[in-house]
């Protein structure tokens, strides 16, 4: 299987990434010659294990009958300070709201994600050490 994105640049420091039909803007901070119009490239990466993981995690606990009122996946992460700056950790928290909810099955829909669904955790965890938590609100 082969995916591919087109990013067309803009002007400036502004690229538009077509990902699936959808257009996402990536821009660069006024100090660096960029517009502020857009999501840094590197901040994205963050985002994406959050969406992956999330649809994962949502998914199967959507098969154990237990749906949250509210579920966030926040994702945190160490850089370098110098070049090529890159990540070195990232850190996932799973914050849950709701009733009844068991933290058993919490933890196994995200084990389950970690260990076999997220790609890209299973990228990801490749280059940098990839940490999670789960926290219920």
């Amino acid at each position: 299987m082969k995916h591919t994105v087109d990013t067309a640049w803009q002007g400036n420091m502004k690229f538009d990434a077509v990902v699936s039909g959808h257009h996402i803007i990536m821009d660069a901070l006024p100090v660096v010659g960029g517009s502020d119009e857009g999501a840094r490239p590197k901040e994205l990466m963050l985002a994406s294990l959050a969406g992956c993981t999330g649809m994962d995690v949502i998914s199967i606990l959507k098969k154990m009958r237990v749906e949250p009122t509210y579920f966030n996946v926040r994702v945190e992460a160490e850089m370098t300070e110098e070049h090529p700056k890159h990540y070195t950790a990232m850190h996932i928290i799973y914050e849950f709201k709701g009733e009844n909810l068991e933290i058993e099955k919490l933890q196994k829909a995200v084990k389950l994600s970690q260990d076999q669904y997220c790609g890209v955790s299973t990228a990801y965890r490749k280059a940098m050490e990839l940490t999670y938590e789960i926290v219920i609100l």
